[in-house]
């Protein structure tokens, strides 16, 4: 008997080959480099390195206002008149520091402001400012065209 074991080897994987054409998966549906298309009239043969940048700063901040979902129901509560905190945290499902936070950002940009109660000066009700709403949709609305 030989004490020898025997080694067996497995076999080297095949080396990977470049995709076929046949196996190249369909380019249906795209749009081959010959099919681009031409400049149409009105467009600039040459890239134009010198056009000035719009000023897009206050549609910017708008908009970053409104992406908060709070903020856009606040506004959207206020277009229908005045109300408290305590009204638009009951409404929104929200406690009332967190209102109270989001109408001082509000406050800040302009688009809100505040009055206290006739009667009972505890009480702070908030309104849209309708002139910075309208001047802040027709920024938003220059940028979108």
């Amino acid at each position: 008997m030989s004490d020898r074991v025997a080694v067996t080897t497995k076999p080297k994987p095949a080396p990977v080959r470049a995709a076929t054409a046949a196996a190249r998966p369909s380019r249906a549906g795209y749009a081959s480099p010959k099919a681009q298309p031409t400049l149409g009239e009105g467009l600039q043969p040459e890239p134009r390195l010198d056009l000035p940048a719009p000023e897009v700063g206050v549609a910017v901040a708008t908009a970053a206002l409104l992406a908060d979902r709070t903020r856009a129901g606040i506004l959207r509560m206020l277009a229908e008149g005045p109300h408290c905190v305590c009204e638009l945290a009951a409404a929104l499902d929200e406690r009332q520091n967190n209102v109270s936070m989001h109408l001082a950002r509000l406050r800040d940009a302009g688009l809100v402001r505040q009055a206290r109660h006739a009667g009972d000066a505890r009480w702070v009700y908030y309104e849209r400012d309708e002139t910075a709403i309208t001047a802040a949709c027709a920024a938003i609305r220059e940028v979108l065209g």
